[in-house]
């Protein structure tokens, strides 16, 4: 019989976008419409989801497979920000399956780099409701109604299904989501909407009925956990992560993992 190859630490390659507010840069990703290759290894040129076909809940762990199935759960990518992104929401669970056999989507941003001049627009600042929030789409003053933060390097925020949200000025954010590729447009700030970051399906009108017009408040628990490591330089996977999986994204500087394959 032939032995059971063991898996290894994969590193993937990295896919950019490029969008008039500036660049967007996927870590991992299992979307479907960007899909990240193994960089080193054996395994070396196969996407993550042709991984996850062949190996299933070795990658992610019984629990997480059963749940989330074949797609890989998570996807990473940095967000460069010059401009203005368009203001955006994702669905919840129940949505996103039922209208478009797809995962809802929580997010969580982290803040690597930010001038003078970032905002982060994160949820409303006092409740309010479809009607008013569509009306100020329409007269373009929807930033009044929105919870806006100069935000600072190390600073996280939890963005819920169901919160708008945007950023401006210059920064840098890591995001960590659910994978998923249902994002909607709900304002573009006057300027254009690249097809290629929108389904154009997928926009205001779409949304209405699933955004979470109460005040923000900080955010609800995420379906991941998030934990910042710090400047530690070497970290060594020993720990146990139970029955589930890791990923790790380097903010700044180098990382190097250990990891046991014993």
């Amino acid at each position: 019989m032939e032995e059971e190859k063991k898996l290894y630490p994969f590193r993937f390659c990295e896919i950019e976008d490029v969008y008039s507010w500036g660049k967007e840069c996927f870590k991992l990703a299992d979307l479907g419409y960007r899909d990240s290759l193994v960089r080193d290894g054996w395994l070396a040129g196969n996407s993550i989801g042709e991984i996850m076909d062949m190996y299933m809940d070795r990658v992610v762990g019984e629990n997480v497979f059963e749940y989330y199935g074949r797609q890989f759960p998570i996807a990473v990518k940095t967000i460069c920000v010059n401009g203005r992104m368009p203001l955006r929401v994702c669905p919840p669970d129940e949505t996103a399956a039922q209208r478009y056999d797809f995962l809802g989507k929580d997010k969580l941003w982290y803040i690597a780099g930010a001038g003078k001049n970032a905002k982060v627009m994160v949820g409303f600042k006092r409740d309010s409701d479809a009607g008013e929030f569509y009306s100020k789409c329409t007269d373009g003053s929807v930033e009044e109604l929105l919870n806006v933060v100069a935000p600072h390097r190390g600073q996280s925020f939890i963005i819920p299904a169901g919160t708008p949200h945007s950023a401006s000025g210059d920064m840098e954010i890591v995001e960590v989501s659910e994978s998923s590729p249902l994002d909607f447009c709900l304002y573009s700030w006057g300027e254009e909407v690249s097809g290629d970051e929108f389904d154009p399906a997928l926009d205001m009108a779409n949304a209405l009925d699933f955004i979470g017009y109460e005040k923000y408040s900080g955010g609800d628990t995420v379906r991941f956990s998030v934990r910042v490591l710090g400047d530690a330089g070497l970290v060594h996977k020993e720990e146990e992560h139970g029955d589930s999986f890791a990923v790790y994204a380097c903010v700044s500087g180098k990382i190097t993992v250990n990891v046991n394959l014993d």
